[in-house]
């Protein structure tokens, strides 16, 4: 099926997600120097992580709730064999077996997840003994506004509460913006107060998530143009340099963990 290109489902190619997008695929990046054997890769988006991933795995299976067209004509390609996608609502992890992947990776999906206890044991659940679980998702603490679709967000603490349920071993980084990328957050900042000063009621936090999606989504997707606009050398110039991964804390823009069963 199509997807609406929310601000959900970053986009590798428009210009105004790259302050998303770069942080996103750095990641891939930082999961890449480890990840071997078999990997499952739960949240495949549009797949620019495939290219990233699949020369690291024995075997890779992606899964998404939605079928992107995109994946699809990528797995055609003969490069990427030993890739194969599945579409699936989870949790749980239907036809997964127990113990049969070493890694599994996830990014920018636990804040979608309503179960996320269950979400977090299935996967614990599919890991073999010594397996790990690497994941991001945003730090509340830097989030600018009430995003509807996420179920909920997690400061550093919460989340390392949620892993531990199912994992001993929970190791606690973050994504770090540098100057540049601070910069563009700052002016994402004032123009996000720009519009929110309006909801004067407070409603953001007080109407149901499905009520404000539509709207959030739009007036997203308009101020990423704008900021685009804007400031196009500061928006298209930010690189995966501009990121930093160390030690998590409040301000961090996303939570980077990994446990290990």
């Amino acid at each position: 099926m199509s997807v609406l290109q929310t601000a959900e489902r970053v986009s590798d190619t428009d210009e105004s997600d790259n302050f998303v997008f770069q942080r996103s695929l750095l990641a891939y990046y930082e999961a890449a120097k480890t990840i071997s054997g078999c990997i499952l890769e739960v949240g495949t988006g549009s797949g620019y992580g495939i290219e990233l991933i699949s020369p690291k795995a024995a075997q890779f299976l992606t899964i998404d709730k939605f079928e992107n067209k995109q994946v699809l004509e990528k797995l055609t390609d003969s490069r990427f064999k030993n890739v194969s996608f599945l579409q699936m609502t989870v949790p749980p992890f239907n036809g997964i077996d127990d113990e049969s992947m070493d890694y599994v990776i996830s990014f920018q999906v636990i804040e979608h997840i309503k179960k996320d206890d269950l979400f977090v044991s299935e996967i614990h659940r599919v890991l073999k003994k010594g397996g790990k679980f690497i994941l991001t998702t945003p730090n509340k603490k830097m989030s600018l506004t009430r995003n509807p679709w996420h179920v909920r967000e997690y400061t550093v603490e919460e989340l390392e509460s949620v892993l531990k349920r199912s994992f001993q071993s929970v190791e606690k980084k973050g994504v770090f913006g540098e100057a540049k990328t601070m910069e563009y957050y700052e002016k994402n900042k004032q123009s996000v107060r720009k519009i929110t000063r309006f909801d004067v009621f407070n409603l953001q936090y007080r109407l149901p998530r499905f009520f404000l999606q539509i709207p959030y989504d739009l007036l997203n997707r308009m101020n990423r143009k704008k900021l685009l606009k804007q400031n196009n050398s500061l928006t298209s110039g930010i690189t995966m340099e501009d990121y930093s991964i160390r030690e998590a804390n409040d301000t961090c823009i996303d939570l980077f963990y990994i446990a290990e069963k």
